[in-house]
């Protein structure tokens, strides 16, 4: 896992995949749409999207094989919790079209990133993520932003 500034990625994202993420990530705006963009067909591809934030019981452990995420928030603040793979207990098998997992969360997270706009987290498959959750007290409304990166398309990470 990464979490880091914009102001910083480049010093630790490097290659055409991570530019067009980078791009796209930038160029959002409060305001931008909710929906899907294809930014290189199926190897990178953003979502814009908004919800409420939450509690860890209402919340869903997941990680993903084929795909790295890299989110951000737009609006708002949302915590993401962070577990490595190989110590959590499978809730669900594997979903090869979603490329979706999920885990039983087994108490408090080893790391939590609270993340606010100007952020960025990267998280690769054996990073298992439990994201949307509330930052301070009570839930708010957010508008996040997540790219997805097909790991062929960075051999770095692959």
């Amino acid at each position: 896992m990464i979490v880091d500034r914009f102001e910083n990625w480049n010093r630790l994202l490097k290659g055409p995949a991570w530019d067009l993420a980078y791009d796209f990530l930038t160029s959002l705006t409060t305001e931008s749409p909710e929906g899907d963009t294809k930014l290189d067909g199926n190897n990178v591809f953003g979502r814009v999207m908004a919800y409420k934030t939450r509690t860890p019981e209402e919340g869903l452990l997941e990680s993903h094989r084929n795909y790295i995420d890299v989110q951000t928030t737009l609006v708002g603040a949302e915590g993401i919790e962070w577990f490595p793979r190989n110590t959590l207990q499978r809730k669900q098998d594997y979903d090869a079209t979603r490329d979706f997992e999920l885990w039983h969360r087994p108490g408090a997270p080893r790391v939590r990133a609270d993340m606010f706009p100007g952020m960025f987290c990267v998280l690769f498959p054996e990073d298992a993520h439990l994201a949307q959750q509330i930052v301070g007290v009570t839930a708010q409304d957010i508008r996040k932003a997540v790219v997805k990166v097909r790991l062929s398309a960075v051999a770095d990470f692959s």
